[in-house]
């Protein structure tokens, strides 16, 4: 029960990555309540591949989601998902997920989950916390849609909060907190969302060529794109007005990092095909 005396929906899952003769597999896959993954799939190159399943097909107003995943040292794995994550209308309650990920010595995760579509009236807070020991490697990706544009129903009410953090040896690489409310003068603003309602993110713990970052600089998206290298992170962002066309410059542009990133053409999970 919360505060408010509201029956509380809490899942969690708990996922562990080894190495094992050059390949990486899974170690524990421990859930509560509605998370699970399907079976995972080992590529040639002896990378995993993993789904994560929210069988209710929705998160809504009270529901609290924690997962905890762990990379052992040279494990390298892909996660991502089975469907769009929808946040739904929460009528003034609040749903939380919280993601925790550390990564050991040499390990590598592309975490690139399918499109989360906040409806109008949800209420969310989510926080991500990466830590990172000396060469792990974080790919992240992701795309939310606020409201449903192509159903005339656009985010009015509600909230999206979300922290975002990356560490490497207790130094902070990346900090970034959104607090974006459906009454912020952020949507229509220049420097916010210039009236645009789908965000899309690309990050990558480290540096790449220039002529891959002039490349996907030069991509072509229906809404605006660009990229930025820092010292420790490069990102790359997009903003439009379809979730479709997000996905496709994220995938897009990942093709072109990972003989970069990862050494290897950019497989794509099945699931991705469906």
């Amino acid at each position: 029960m919360n505060e408010r005396g509201t029956p509380v929906w809490y899942a969690s899952l708990q996922l562990r990555y080894g190495q094992r003769h050059g390949r990486t597999v899974p170690i524990l896959r421990q859930h509560q309540g509605p998370l699970r993954v399907q079976k995972h799939f080992v590529q040639p190159d002896g990378s995993c591949q993993h789904i994560i399943l929210h069988p209710p097909g929705g998160i809504a107003g009270g529901d609290v989601l924690a997962l905890d995943i762990a990379l052992e040292q040279d494990a390298d794995v892909l996660i991502t998902s089975a469907g769009a994550a929808k946040w739904y209308n929460g009528f003034g309650q609040a749903a939380q997920q919280t993601l925790t990920v550390n990564l050991a010595r040499h390990s590598r995760l592309a975490w690139l989950p399918l499109e989360t579509i906040v409806f109008d009236g949800a209420q969310v807070q989510s926080q991500n916390r990466f830590d990172l020991q000396p060469d792990a490697a974080l790919l992240w990706g992701e795309v939310v849609c606020f409201g449903r544009p192509a159903g005339n129903k656009p985010f009015q009410q509600g909230y999206w909060r979300q922290r975002t953090e990356i560490w490497r040896q207790q130094q902070l690489l990346w900090c970034e907190h959104t607090r974006l409310a459906a009454s912020d003068p952020l949507w229509q603003s220049a420097i916010g969302l210039g009236g645009h309602s789908v965000i899309a993110t690309l990050l990558w713990t480290g540096q790449i060529p220039d002529a891959c970052h002039q490349e996907i600089l030069a991509l072509p998206c229906k809404g605006e794109a660009g990229a930025t290298q820092l010292p420790e992170v490069w990102l790359a962002r997009f903003i439009g007005d379809s979730a479709e066309a997000a996905w496709h410059w994220l995938r897009a542009a990942r093709e072109l990092l990972y003989p970069h990133t990862h050494q290897r053409h950019a497989d794509t999970p099945r699931i991705w095909r469906t």
